[in-house]
């Protein structure tokens, strides 16, 4: 019997709130907890926060903050002030990730600053954990009640929208359609949300509340070493996956982003399985080759056309900046062509929340001498012509030789990587103690000794839609973007009066 058989004899909804059971989530029934009820966590249908957890969260996190700026951070999280959803979204999201700014006067006068967190990244169990089923928010006279929402410290953090399995009608497209309801009708729930979790019973996707259809992706692996097997209910697969606590608060924390463009629009983007999965590879390998024992070849990270190789950079290099071990680096993002770099450029200046600071772009030769001549930190971007030497023969002079300055490669297999008289060369006689790291839309032949030489000796080719690995003797890193379909749905239960899905 197919997995998906097995699941239509029973309840989607009833399995995935299993799941995440066995992930340390408490389950509540809905209306166990709505207004009026004895076990009541809200006092108006409108309020999707859960205050009374939310407020023992802060209190918890944050015992050295006195009581009344913890609620001023509460109050802060509760009403939000910007004209938009998205914009609402945003300043939730950096709040979440990033603390609350709060000032409170100190017991001789002087006025104090100080950060208000809302969730402790750093041990998952000192949050509070929830999923519940059928929770109904009354909006604007709009009564609809979502299958279930993941809540932490009291904040409806993911919604999963399951159709059911027995409907051939219910796809994950009308789950799709749904949420695009919810966002109409029921927006106060988005205020807050993180991710967007659509299925079926066959297929199972995830997504932002911004995401387009086609941007909903499954996630095909649950610790990243090898992908599910066939027999394994795809829900199942993205629940362990994406919800096992200290991924799911790393992913939220260190994995989305918000690309802004000059007319202040904004898209609320998530990685797919193989570019989280990649950019933790990487970075190991990269902190690893740049060891003072270590090689400074930290691997070549490989995608099918179209899988979000500049996305995975973005990814990688907020990681990389983030390492304590890497000590603030700097990053030198090179291309091989100003339109590349430009691109590439454009994508990293739109995501430049991720990295804690601006990214800079190179004007020439003399620009880039100068912003590399820097104690730490930086993002640079240049093309690759900058560092051939203004006269032929003659060696590039040296820039910095500081052991925490990462390049990152595009295009990572070209013939610049001779190290005869090619470019590769000269990035090494400017930047002598850096480690390199690469990443491909391109195939890279075994035969391809000059990239194997600059970044890392490729020792495996993957089949198409397996996962990154990383080989620690060869340091290689490789992967595609293809991915199959995974996928669920949603099982009929106990309606609340007055209702609607």
């Amino acid at each position: 019997m197919t997995p998906a058989a097995r699941l239509a004899e029973s309840h989607l909804e009833d399995h995935t709130l299993a799941w995440l059971r066995d992930l340390g989530y408490t389950t509540i029934f809905g209306p166990d907890i709505e207004p009026g009820e004895p076990g009541a966590e809200r006092e108006k249908w409108h309020e999707v926060i859960l205050k009374k957890r939310l407020a023992a969260a802060i209190a918890r996190i944050n015992p050295a903050v006195p009581k009344e700026a913890q609620e001023t951070a509460l109050r802060k999280i509760l009403h939000p002030d910007l004209p938009s959803l998205v914009g609402n979204n945003h300043a939730f999201h950096r709040m979440l990730a990033e603390g609350i700014e709060v000032e409170y006067r100190r017991p001789d006068g002087t006025i104090r600053g100080d950060l208000v967190k809302i969730i402790d990244f750093s041990d998952p169990e000192k949050n509070d954990w929830l999923a519940i089923n059928q929770f109904t928010v009354i909006e604007n006279r709009n009564n609809r009640r979502p299958d279930i929402l993941l809540f932490v410290n009291g904040i409806p953090l993911v919604i999963l929208e399951l159709k059911n399995p027995a409907d051939e009608k219910a796809t994950v497209e009308t789950a799709f359609r749904q949420i695009q309801t919810y966002k109409q009708q029921i927006p106060s729930i988005f205020t807050y949300n993180e991710m967007v979790v659509i299925s079926d019973g066959i297929d199972a996707r995830i997504g932002t509340f911004t995401s387009i259809r086609e941007r909903f992706m499954p996630w095909r692996t649950i610790e990243g070493e090898k992908l599910a097997p066939d027999t394994m209910l795809r829900p199942e697969v993205l629940a362990k996956g994406v919800f096992e606590k200290r991924r799911f608060l790393d992913l939220i924390r260190n994995y989305i982003v918000f690309e802004i463009d000059e007319d202040g629009s904004m898209a609320k983007k998530m990685p797919g399985y193989h570019q989280y999965h990649a950019v933790k590879n990487a970075l190991v390998s990269t902190i690893r080759a740049s060891r003072p024992d270590g090689d400074r070849r930290g691997g070549v990270v490989w995608h099918t056309q179209g899988s979000g190789k500049s996305l995975t950079m973005v990814f990688f290099t907020g990681e990389i900046v983030r390492e304590p071990a890497m000590e603030n680096p700097t990053v030198v993002v090179i291309t091989d062509r100003n339109d590349l770099d430009d691109q590439l450029f454009g994508t990293f200046s739109r995501c430049h929340e991720i990295f804690r600071q601006r990214p800079v772009q190179a004007a020439d030769r003399e620009d880039l001498k100068n912003l590399l001549a820097v104690g730490s930190g930086g993002i640079v971007f240049t093309t690759i012509q900058k560092f051939f030497p203004e006269k032929k023969g003659k060696k590039y002079p040296a820039l910095s030789d500081r052991k925490n300055i990462i390049v990152i490669t595009d295009e990572a297999h070209r013939s610049q990587y001779d190290f005869i008289d090619g470019f590769a060369r000269h990035i090494r006689d400017a930047l002598p103690g850096a480690t390199f790291i690469g990443f491909t839309g391109t195939p890279i032949e075994l035969t391809d000794k000059n990239t194997r030489h600059v970044l890392a000796t490729i020792s495996a080719s993957t089949i198409s839609g397996e996962l990154s690995r990383i080989r620690p003797r060869s340091r290689s890193i490789t992967k595609t973007g293809s991915q199959r379909s995974i996928s669920t749905r949603r099982s009929a239960r106990r309606s609340t009066p007055g209702s609607r899905k």
